[in-house]
């Protein structure tokens, strides 16, 4: 789910960070510049790891250093195959969101769902009928699923001329994971709950 991904900047030390230990307002810096925050074909970057290489500072215009670092994130960028867990933010007819703790882009889409599964327009609730039975796929419900593939948009800053118009490409995420749910103890946890416990009590 988590790796470790090296990067390279310069980056800008304000004057007033002088006061602090070097190391201490770099990885601030790097911290407010990438953390919780997509880079393009590598992941969602949670927080700095370590500082591999600092250079020294040069003094630019305005008193303040330009420093080159290397330094290692941890990044968020689930492989393939891989199964997490997360809670169901909506469901439409084209499948089911899906967010984690602090990351919200995971969709289910209705073919990657149980053989058997309906929506409900009404109660916008996917269904799956299994043995006679139907098993509610409710909002804010914990759910386990696999990671299927996933989407990078480069996302450009919109020209002047353009901003305030809809655009399709700016509406959508950066980084995004597509999942599916049709394997046995996927779907629901709580589908699976009473089944594993009668496994336990069997051995």
């Amino acid at each position: 789910m988590f790796i470790l991904s090296k990067f390279t900047d310069l980056l800008h030390l304000p004057p007033p960070t002088f006061a602090h230990p070097t190391a201490t307002a770099l990885e601030d810096r790097i911290n407010e510049k990438y953390a919780n925050k997509v880079v393009h074909n590598i992941g969602l970057c949670i927080s700095l790891y370590d500082l591999s290489k600092v250079s020294e500072g040069m003094i630019g215009q305005d008193g303040g250093a330009h420093v080159n670092v290397e330094f290692r994130m941890i990044v968020f960028r689930p492989f393939k195959g891989e199964v997490l867990t997360g809670r169901i933010s909506s469901a439409t007819a084209a499948g089911v969101k899906v967010r984690t703790d602090f990351f919200d882009e995971v969709f289910v889409p209705a073919a990657g769902l149980f053989e058997g599964s309906r929506f409900d327009g009404k109660e916008q609730v996917w269904i799956w009928h299994n043995d006679d039975q139907d098993f509610y796929m409710d909002k804010n419900e914990v759910i386990r699923f696999r990671v299927e593939g996933e989407v990078f948009v480069d996302q450009l800053p919109v020209p002047p001329h353009l901003k305030g118009e809809e655009s399709s490409l700016h509406n959508k995420p950066p980084y995004a994971i597509t999942a599916s749910c049709q394997q046995a103890g996927l779907g629901l946890v709580s589908w699976w709950v009473e089944e594993e416990e009668d496994g336990e009590e069997g051995e």
